[in-house]
């Protein structure tokens, strides 16, 4: 039996080949998977053991800037200390904050979120041991600074040029003093670093002689656990030690943790796709079996038992999906260099380090693939062994019996009934418990649905039937009729589509609705022309505003600016704006009360927050602000609740009192004419031309806050594009066994006149057919998970309200006919190149 299964793997090569494609597909996303994981963690893991190599230990402060009493971090003076304690071989002080570079065309160098600035640290002998230059040296005055290799190459600077630098504040001009590399993790991010004179760094991010960390090397034979004790003692209470090793470590841990998340999505779409293929796989093995049954049944009928039939199979299903792993574990190795590559395209950039191929990945391949074959492939095995073998003999194939399709359907209504009653239950559940219920029901739905299908392709074929017979005559009443001749092959192969389009309708009718919802919420609310933000997603310096209050055309300008204060022990959130602008920026619609009482240094408070509180006009509170002194703040007005305001208004006035350094994410500008590009040019020139700052119209706020959104969507159609490409060979596949079954057929219908070209015409609309139909009952489900997954946060996004995407939805269709067509390319001409004579005659 073992000889005769190798031997059936080696004359059906053509069959077998698109199960090892859909099994290596699907082996090559897990393995790539794990391959991608092991190896980013262990260049992360290398990088950050290394760039803590010299670290015996680091002191970072945790200081509260608003704090009048407490230090804004480490000084001098603690340094000095912990430079003079045993064992200390040398102790480097740090300040970090926002440095962006301009390239020589203005632009900003890096993504933004990543670029930074930190101070150059040079111990006696004149080294940073951070930094290897590569050029130049550290700088050493004020108006110096040194930039990393990447950076410089990018901006084409070299040392002595000058160097446009934006911080949070105004755009300065610096001459470069050296080029270095580093192992920092934000250049290795795709940022940028810049170093300043540690005096210079101070002023720019800290205070003068204050370092918001320290690194501490040792001296040869030193244990850097007792300098870590004897450090303990000299820091403040807002300041934190630990052992170099220790921080490499939380840093391996974190990288785990981050990378895991990534993990799991990716293997979660590798099982999609295996899934997908097991249709594939059973609907091959069933093809093999139906082109060999006489032979099986000889093999019966000389003494092979049914078992040995069904292990057959399995072993012959064992061999492919072992070639199919090995081929697919070394697609997966190709996948985890091009996604690396590919992130470096991207800005990405990934530590240097050798791929590493664990056990786990090579044992996973292969589990997953033959384990996956052999199952796709149990069923097939057991229908062959169950055929008597004078029935074979005779190619009396067996049926499904009434019983078997009286069970079969009674299985799929039950599922399908329980799986819409957990989507429909959590659809009215909130939060992650309904998103729970909905995936547990999902699941029972779709395995329902996957089973009632045989039975659901005959009336839904049978209504579009009327069509092929008025549009293409004969080829087309044939197409319909072959297309429901086998339930249970065209439900298998519409399955695997259906499964790729559930998945693919819901994201859409799920991104469509919350970006739409979004995009209204911004245009609703935002009545500005302009907002101003940083590239960083940080603060803006208060000069920036002022620039903006000054800047030709300009008729309103009102900053988003965070406040905290206690409100009788309670904290409150707070938007500081401007008096008078706020409401020419933004909507907000008054329920009581005036905003002009802003000006006053009264507070406006959201309806829902005051009828929690109690609070109404006219009432005084005790606060206590950020700065712990204490006052007074009387409410003068209560507004409808705004996502674009916290649930307190307050003046920037009376919040710049008590704030050291103010917080201010985002500046919105209201321009006179609106939105041209003289106004936009006249904000940039205001701002000093900083390419750190973004000034974003109203188009591009709508972008800033639903683009995300379509971005996550195309990704996500890019993973479940192997589900479809699977489910594409997956109609090549029934399609050749429909051809195959039909020969006797086919020849006849030439031999009576069916020419060449109607013969194409049949087997494409009938491939057409199977397409359509597994794109409709995916479409249908996957917008009702859609709307189902939608109402779970219902209530967190206001003016939420399901959007079919028809244009999407057209687009799904239109794709899923031309699936049929092109899958059908090679079985139609099989069809078509049939010899009348020899078909005719096969028994």
């Amino acid at each position: 039996m073992f000889r005769t299964a190798l031997r059936n793997v080696l004359a059906h090569k053509a069959r077998l080949l698109m199960t090892v494609l859909a099994v290596m597909l699907g082996v090559a996303f897990v393995s790539g998977t794990l391959v991608f994981a092991d190896t980013l963690s262990n260049a992360f893991r290398n990088q950050s053991a290394k760039s803590y190599d010299n670290v015996a230990v680091a002191v970072t402060s945790y200081a509260d800037e608003n704090d009048a009493e407490q230090e804004p971090g480490l000084s001098t003076k603690t340094l000095d200390k912990v430079g003079a304690l045993d064992g200390v071989a040398a102790v480097y002080g740090r300040v970090n904050g926002f440095a962006g570079v301009a390239d020589p065309d203005g632009k900003l160098i890096g993504v933004g979120w990543s670029n930074k600035g930190s101070n150059f640290a040079p111990g006696k002998d004149g080294r940073d041991p951070a930094y290897t230059f590569v050029d130049g040296s550290g700088p050493q005055k004020n108006d110096q600074i040194a930039l990393d290799r990447d950076s410089a190459e990018q901006g084409r600077y070299k040392v002595g040029d000058r160097v446009r630098v934006a911080t949070n504040g105004p755009v300065k001009e610096y001459t470069l003093s050296g080029v270095f590399s580093t192992k920092d993790g934000a250049v290795n991010a795709g940022g940028s670093l810049v170093l300043f004179d540690t005096a210079a760094a101070q002023k720019l991010y800290l205070a003068p002689g204050y370092f918001e960390g320290l690194t501490v090397t040792a001296k040869p034979g030193a244990d850097a656990a007792k300098i870590l004790d004897a450090i303990k003692p000299l820091l403040p209470e807002h300041a934190e030690a630990q052992t170099g090793q220790a921080l490499a470590d939380e840093q391996a841990r974190q990288i785990e943790e981050g990378l895991g998340a990534l993990k799991q999505v990716l293997l979660g779409f590798a099982g999609i796709a295996l899934f997908v293929g097991i249709f594939l796989i059973s609907n091959t093995f069933t093809m093999l079996v139906a082109q060999r049954t006489r032979e099986l049944a000889l093999m019966r009928a000389v003494g092979a038992s049914r078992r040995q039939i069904t292990r057959s199979v399995l072993i012959e299903a064992a061999v492919v999906g072992a070639v199919a792993s090995a081929v697919g574990f070394v697609l997966g190795i190709g996948l985890t260099i091009g996604l690396r590559s590919g992130m470096a395209a991207f800005g990405m950039k990934v530590p240097d380090g050798p791929l590493v191929i664990s056990a786990t990945p090579v044992v996973a391949a292969f589990a997953v693939g033959v384990l996956v074959t052999m199952f796709a492939a149990w069923l097939p095995g057991r229908r062959a062994a169950k055929i008597p073998p004078v029935a074979a003999m005779s190619s009396v194939h067996a049926v499904a019996t009434t019983k078997s399709l009286v069970l079969r359907n009674s299985i799929g209504g039950v599922l399908t009934g329980l799986g819409a009653a957990g989507i429909v239950w959590g659809a009215g559940t909130a939060g992650d418990t309904g998103r729970m219920l909905i995936g547990a029901g999902a699941f029972l739905a779709l395995i329902g649905v996957i089973v009632l299908i045989p039975q659901l392709s005959r009336p839904v074929i049978a209504l579009v039937r009327p069509l092929l017979v008025g549009v293409f005559a004969v080829a087309g009443k044939l197409a319909g009729q072959n297309a429901v001749r086998n339930p249970r092959r065209t439900g298998a192969t519409a399955s695997a589509l259906a499964i790729g389009l559930t998945l693919v309708t819901g994201l859409s009718v799920l991104g469509v609705t919350v970006g739409t919802a979004i995009d209204k919420m911004t245009t609703d609310n935002i009545k500005a022309d302009y907002m101003v933000t940083m590239a960083n997603g940080g603060d803006l310096d208060q000069s920036a505003l002022a620039a903006l209050e000054k800047a030709p055309g300009v008729s309103a300008v009102s900053p988003q600016q965070s406040v905290y204060f206690q409100v009788k022990g309670d904290f409150a959130s707070a938007s500081a704006v401007t008096p008078g602008a706020i409401e020419k920026v933004l909507t907000v619609d008054v329920v009581s009360g005036s905003l002009d009482t802003l000006a006053e240094g009264r507070i406006a408070v959201a309806e829902n927050s005051a009828k929690k509180k109690g609070w109404k006009v006219g009432d005084s509170l005790p606060v206590t602000f950020s700065d712990k002194k204490k006052g007074t703040l009387t409410v003068g007005a209560v507004y409808k609740d705004s996502e674009f305001l916290s649930p307190v208004i307050v003046s920037t006035k009376v919040a710049n009192a008590h704030e050291t350094k103010p917080y201010i994410p985002q500046i919105f500008v209201k321009a006179d004419g609106g939105q041209t590009s003289a106004n936009e040019q006249a904000l940039i020139d205001a701002l000093g031309d900083n390419p750190a700052i973004k000034v974003m119209d109203r188009q591009d706020i709508r972008d800033e806050f639903g683009g995300v959104i379509n971005t996550m969507l195309n990704i996500m159609y890019g993973l479940l594009a192997m589900a479809l490409i699977i489910a594409v060979l997956g109609v090549v596949n029934t399609l050749a066994m429909s051809v195959f079954e039909r020969q006797q057929e086919i020849g006849m219908l030439r031999a009576i006149g069916l020419d060449r070209r109607r013969v194409k015409r049949m087997v494409r609309l009938e491939a057409v057919v199977i397409s359509l139909f597994g794109a409709v009952v995916g479409i249908g489900l996957g917008s009702f998970l859609g709307w189902a997954i939608g109402e779970t946060f219902r209530d967190k996004i206001p003016g939420y309200a399901l959007v079919l995407p028809w244009d999407r939805i057209g687009i799904f269709l239109a794709l899923a006919g031309l699936v049929g067509v092109l899958a059908s390319l090679w079985p139609a001409r099989s069809a078509a190149r049939l010899n009348m004579l020899n078909a005719i005659k096969t028994e």
